[in-house]
């Protein structure tokens, strides 16, 4: 604009100076700050990086894969081993559990005959309720006089078993009954009787084999 004559320019006021670093501008930082660590985060890995990773993920299954290929392999052929040595060895058969049978053997009366004779020592009478228990030692007879035969067992007889008697009574020849000889057959001595069987094997009387001497 023109100055008028005889008037004073007018001065155009200056510039001042902006406004400072307030509470704003600290905001407005802190706002790019923050979206530019969320764009870096945003970004996508680099495609080697992504085959990078298919890659070792591919590998761990295929490892995993032939671990456990291994594994049922070596089970398959233990199970088949076992097998096989089941077929091979068969379990023995189980063995039944039988009565131990009595290696002695009452004698049979021979045809048209009462009873059947043993020839035998007995001793060590014990008494048990109503029975008797001795042990007999068979004797076998040859040109010599009687002789043991090797062979041991027991009888178990009531106590009014009849003896024939005669050394054990003193010498005179006496029926007596078995449980009166107790003391005389316990006391550690072998006495020689013939033991009578009926047919059905069991004892009916002992005789003092007094003929065979001590």
């Amino acid at each position: 604009m023109a100055d008028r004559p005889g008037s004073e320019p007018e001065l155009e006021p200056e510039p001042g100076p902006g406004p400072g670093p307030g509470p704003l501008r600290g905001l407005e930082e802190s706002l790019a700050d923050l979206a530019e660590s969320g764009r870096r985060h945003a970004v996508p890995p680099a495609p080697e990086r992504i085959r990078a990773r298919g890659e070792q993920r591919l590998r761990r299954r295929r490892a995993a894969l032939a671990s456990g290929g291994a594994l049922l392999a070596a089970a398959v052929a233990l199970g088949g081993l076992s097998l096989v040595r089941a077929a091979r060895d068969p379990e023995p058969p189980a063995v039944l559990p039988t009565a131990a049978a009595s290696p002695f053997v009452p004698p049979t009366p021979a045809p048209g005959a009462e009873y059947a004779e043993e020839l035998a020592y007995v001793y060590d009478a014990v008494a048990r309720g109503d029975t008797v228990r001795v042990t007999v030692e068979p004797l076998r007879t040859g040109p010599g006089g009687a002789t043991p035969t090797g062979e041991v067992h027991t009888l178990t007889l009531p106590r009014g078993t009849p003896v024939e008697a005669r050394r054990l009574s003193g010498g005179n020849p006496a029926d007596m009954r078995l449980d009166e000889l107790l003391d005389r057959l316990a006391a550690g001595r072998k006495w020689a009787f013939a033991i009578d069987y009926d047919g059905e094997g069991r004892v009916h009387s002992l005789r003092e084999a007094y003929w065979l001497g001590d």
